[in-house]
């Protein structure tokens, strides 16, 4: 069921057997330029929130579950998994538009559904936009559904 990878997602390169080319590995600082510009390319970047510094942020904890998927040592996808002893969290799932529906996007998925489930995640939660149909369709597709709740939140920090 879950990808079966050769090597450990800590700074190495991992090549998972999902019919796919693309090698998935932890974030390096070196992936900063070509992450944020992913992200923007696929429309993650939004006045609130600074891309440079929630890499910052998330390099601080669990950086290992932050994961980029090269194809010929180019950026093409990324996501950035979190887990405070309760839930999974999911942030910044971005496949880059020209190469998607080849089957990145639910690699690194399941890439970094295994690695919750190591540190013993039992269920993980994201949000989607109501209006972004094509996304909620493909978290479908991949075994999520709707938890019928309702999304809050508070800026702490104004950037």
């Amino acid at each position: 069921m879950w990808p079966v990878a050769s090597g450990c997602l800590s700074t190495h390169t991992v090549v998972l057997e999902v019919n796919t080319p693309m090698k998935i590995r932890a974030y390096t600082q070196q992936d900063k330029e070509d992450v944020i510009s992913l992200w923007d390319e696929c429309g993650l970047v939004v006045p609130q929130n600074n891309p440079a510094k929630d890499i910052e942020r998330k390099l601080k904890v669990d950086p290992e579950l932050f994961l980029v998927g090269l194809r010929e040592n180019a950026v093409v996808a990324t996501v950035m998994g979190g887990y405070e002893g309760h839930r999974g969290w999911i942030n910044y799932l971005a496949v880059k538009p020209a190469q998607q529906r080849k089957g990145y996007g639910q690699a690194i998925m399941q890439a970094v559904e295994a690695l919750l489930i190591k540190k013993g995640c039992p269920k993980i939660n994201l949000q989607v936009r109501k209006t972004n149909e094509s996304v909620i369709a493909f978290y479908a597709a991949i075994g999520y559904s709707n938890d019928n709740v309702v999304g809050l939140g508070k800026r702490l920090e104004h950037e």
